[in-house]
């Protein structure tokens, strides 16, 4: 349509603010359904005004492409569980990563193709011919090996995260040697590829660009994978502004550029609120790669802890003033949202004041326990981060945790020698008294153990986070049995 092309750059336009309003959106809960709902008005006026503008485009490819990506979008977001929802994400940064591959390989090949018939044959059949500049060949050098970092390294990322098998962490002294090795090679590759416009470099940098993809990430810990997942979300967007210079697409880089600024600014936050620099998680080592001894080689300490029943930490919050319950990946995964909610409604008609206490990373990903909580539709002012209601715990009769472990484990504060110390955590040690709902005495993400569960005023009651809570719920409105 010669409307849509000859305002091309107005609806563009209109895209760029709609993505804007979009990250302003997802900010905050509450305006959360308003930005999921400006981003898919423009990544519709993006796509369609692009559609129109292309030259010459194969239509049933780009439809089936288009109908292909949306049956698995859909059937994805319909089914995906929310203890899925990090490796899902990883998985989506992979094939933005790839896409970026795969437009700058199809734009070498096509360069290639021009030059072998030659301008004066395109121009004699009314085709313009314009060779490759270096800005060009610099453009497809920054975005083919930043999306094939970020290819490898999310799908590293979503195996880690999933547990696959083929997901290996790797150590050892000749880990770094050989990341440097592959990265210098990578851009001597690049840099001759620039210089020449060689495709024989072209390949060996996107090549070396994947491996080096994955040995950057493998090393990490478990702990730390959030990071990496926020950092890759921040590369591919990159990527995808680095190729909208190729194709010469505002909106791809404008958008490319909000996701790439949205994200370095996302992985800071974690990072601050983990006590570590960016440089430190990637280059520093695993936190999280193992279990921390606890005791000399070869020795197996025992450490005693207290037990309860539902019934009695019904009794103990029935009885309390206040309630701070601190939601972790066991509320998730045993999808106790629902039931946590009644829980705390119960609590407040007796007259208990009942709070939710959520750390930066709690979940594995940030917001993941906002998320849950608000589609149990918990009172957004009953939901306090963790700056906010620190100084609350010494004053709180009863802390209930639900699953969380990493991020109220004690051994930050106290142990110089553990992985975790200095980072910032939710100060459940002080409180009163404390009450744990785990399946196990199992380590948790960062595979630490944690001295909360062995503290005289904590008490352990072990099963299903859902079916734990909603006994506790049956047993102050004395319907257990």
């Amino acid at each position: 349509m010669e409307f849509i092309r000859e305002y091309a750059d107005w609806f563009y336009l209109i895209g760029a603010v709609l993505f804007i309003l979009t990250l302003r959106g997802l900010s905050g809960p509450k305006t959360a359904i308003a930005g999921n709902r400006y981003g898919m008005i423009a990544m519709a006026i993006a796509v369609v005004t692009t559609f129109f503008v292309a030259e010459n485009p194969v239509v049933w490819m780009i439809l089936a492409a288009m109908a292909a990506g949306a049956v698995v979008g859909i059937a994805r977001a319909r089914t995906v569980p929310m203890t899925q929802m990090p490796e899902t994400v990883a998985l989506m940064h992979s094939l933005v990563g790839l896409a970026a591959v795969l437009i700058a390989v199809a734009a070498i090949i096509h360069n290639n193709k021009l030059v072998e018939l030659g301008p004066d044959l395109l121009t004699a059949n009314g085709v313009t011919f314009h060779e490759m500049s270096k800005v060009h060949l610099f453009e497809l050098f920054v975005g083919c090996f930043v999306g094939a970092i970020t290819f490898t390294a999310s799908v590293f990322a979503y195996g880690k995260l999933a547990a696959k098998k083929w997901a290996k962490t790797i150590s050892g002294g000749w880990v770094k040697p050989v990341q440097a090795l592959i990265f210098i090679a990578m851009l001597a590759a690049g840099i001759h590829f620039f210089l020449t416009g060689s495709m024989t470099s072209f390949w060996a940098m996107t090549g070396l660009a994947l491996a080096f993809g994955w040995v950057w990430i493998a090393p990490v810990g478990g702990g730390d994978m959030p990071v990496v997942v926020s950092l890759l979300n921040s590369f591919s967007g990159w990527a995808a502004a680095g190729i909208g210079f190729t194709l010469e697409n505002n909106m791809l880089i404008v958008a490319g550029s909000l996701v790439g600024s949205s994200g370095a600014i996302l992985s800071y936050i974690m990072c601050k609120a983990m006590n570590r620099s960016i440089i430190n998680v990637l280059f520093g080592g695993a936190m999280g790669g193992a279990a921390a001894p606890t005791a000399a080689a070869g020795a197996q300490v025992q450490r005693n802890y207290r037990s309860g029943s539902a019934d009695d930490a019904g009794f103990l919050m029935s009885n309390a003033d206040s309630v701070v319950i601190v939601p972790g990946y066991g509320m998730a995964q045993g999808r106790a949202q629902n039931a946590v909610k009644e829980l705390a409604n119960l609590l407040k008609e007796q007259g208990v004041t009942v709070r939710f206490a959520i750390h930066p990373v709690a979940g594995r990903m940030p917001g993941h326990m906002n998320v849950l909580l608000a589609e149990a539709d918990v009172p957004y002012e009953d939901i306090l981060e963790m700056d906010e209601i620190n100084s609350d715990f010494p004053a709180t009769d009863v802390v209930l945790v639900i699953g969380a472990n990493d991020v109220v484990n004690p051994a930050a504060k106290d142990d110089p020698n553990s992985p975790i110390y200095g980072m910032p955590i939710l100060e459940a040690h002080k409180a009163r008294t404390i009450m744990v709902i785990k399946r196990s005495m199992a380590t948790g993400y960062a595979g630490l153990d944690n001295d909360l569960f062995y503290n005289d005023k904590t008490m352990m009651i072990f099963g299903d986070a859902k079916k734990v809570v909603e006994d506790m719920t049956k047993a102050i409105n004395g319907t257990g049995h």
